[in-house]
């Protein structure tokens, strides 16, 4: 008997307005790989403890048909452009789960959007074939790009953005709209050579629809104690209005 697919699930926002057009149904998925430093939501890194046979204590384990059928109450406020956004952590990591809701979401004229730093993105097996038929069913993809230089982005987050790039020239090639996004970060991701590098690896690829610079914030910070983690940017303040409006501006005012 075939196992039934499940998602692990962190938690769900029912009226969404930044991750994506429109109102959106977002869902957090848990798990990822990288440990970006000024990460808001490292509640979401952990892969679960449990299964979903025998889930442990506040995990949350739900069928796509599950999660659409929740999604879809609050259709009628998406209007013509609004629709589901799948987050995380990472949403690539569960992408069995991911393309069992897309593909529900697609049979109803639902859009769907993937917020992802592609760090899970491979051409090797079996991940690949999945990508391309998740691809099928994904209207909108956007992707972080934290940092362009390869050495930093190891430092920010401990992981390489080689495979991240490689996504980004894929998604272009086959004609997949994306949103670009880059947190700002004061003396951190905001170096003006890297911005450009940025800009111009942007202006290589032909689907992006947009650009957004996210300002970084502190408001996660209290979860990085809770769960006794050390914060590596303490003392960092948010970028000033003049600071984002300086980025935007070497990124070539891309932003909508």
């Amino acid at each position: 008997m075939e196992q039934k697919i499940l998602g692990n699930i962190h938690s769900v926002e029912s009226f969404g307005s930044a991750d994506g057009p429109g109102v959106r149904y977002i869902i957090f998925l848990k798990g990822c790989q990288m440990r970006c430093k000024y990460c808001h939501n490292p509640d979401t890194w952990a892969k679960p403890c449990g299964n979903m046979d025998s889930p442990k204590e506040g995990e949350q384990w739900l069928s796509a048909e599950e999660v659409l059928k929740k999604a879809k109450r609050y259709q009628a406020y998406w209007k013509n452009n609004g629709g589901i956004t799948v987050s995380g952590g990472e949403a690539l990591l569960q992408i069995d789960f991911l393309l069992e809701l897309f593909t529900l979401a697609k049979k109803e004229g639902i859009h769907t959007c993937l917020d992802t730093s592609g760090n899970p993105f491979t051409k090797e097996e079996p991940f690949f074939s999945k990508f391309e038929q998740l691809m099928a069913v994904t209207d909108l993809v956007m992707l972080d790009i934290k940092e362009m230089d390869e050495e930093k982005h190891k430092r920010l987050t401990g992981q390489s953005n080689a495979n991240i790039l490689e996504m980004a020239r894929y998604l272009s090639d086959h004609g997949k709209a994306m949103w670009i996004r880059h947190v700002l970060v004061p003396g951190v991701t905001d170096d003006e050579a890297d911005l450009l590098a940025l800009r111009d690896f942007v202006k290589t690829l032909k689907t992006v629809e947009r650009v957004e610079v996210l300002p970084y914030h502190t408001l996660g910070v209290f979860k990085w104690k809770e769960l006794g983690l050390p914060y590596g940017l303490d003392g960092i303040v948010p970028p000033t209005e003049e600071e984002v409006k300086r980025a935007r501006k070497l990124l070539g005012q891309l932003e909508t």
